[in-house]
């Protein structure tokens, strides 16, 4: 029997819930148990250095950490941490996101942070299954059921676009 790990799923902001919400209901998809939190890195850091050194004893078994503008949450739990964290840069009104990316992918060596596209709130839930997969083989089957649901997609709007053009 394989270790059952949750997910958790931390924002910077509230605002940030919005797009948070499809890393949520991906994970759900897969069975994951998904714990939600809102913690600034600026705002509390007490708050985000507690949850990281006790996440891994709650059971959790990857973050993702959503954040706009400097977005820095992902760094300060990766530097409590050693699990793997993926930073969900947030879109902002000043760069669109860019300064989010940015603030992600550039970390320091020793702090290494996985970075999803900015809003890439899906990708950020599958690559977290992805990784508790290692631990949770039951999820590498699920996994690939999902991967054949996105092939038949395709096939189905391929044929869709098909039959339009033939009749134009």
């Amino acid at each position: 029997m394989s270790q059952k790990l949750k997910a958790a799923v931390v924002m910077g902001s509230d605002s940030d819930y919005p797009i948070l919400k499809k890393s949520i209901q991906m994970l759900k998809k897969f069975g994951i148990e998904t714990s939600v939190h809102v913690i600034s890195a600026h705002r509390t850091p007490y708050r985000a250095e507690e949850f990281a050194r006790n996440a891994e004893a709650e059971g959790i078994g990857v973050i993702i950490a959503a954040a706009g503008k400097a977005a820095h949450l992902a760094g300060v739990l990766a530097a409590y941490t050693t699990l793997p964290v993926i930073g969900l840069p947030i879109k902002s009104s000043t760069m669109d996101g860019l300064d989010s990316l940015l603030s992600m992918v550039q970390m320091p060596k020793g702090i290494p942070v996985a970075t999803v596209a900015i809003d890439g709130a899906e990708n950020a839930a599958l690559l977290a299954v992805q990784i508790l997969s290692l631990a949770m083989p039951e999820l590498k089957t699920l996994l690939k059921e999902h991967k054949a649901e996105m092939v038949r997609e395709v096939i189905e709007k391929d044929q869709a676009i098909k039959e339009d053009a033939d009749k134009l």
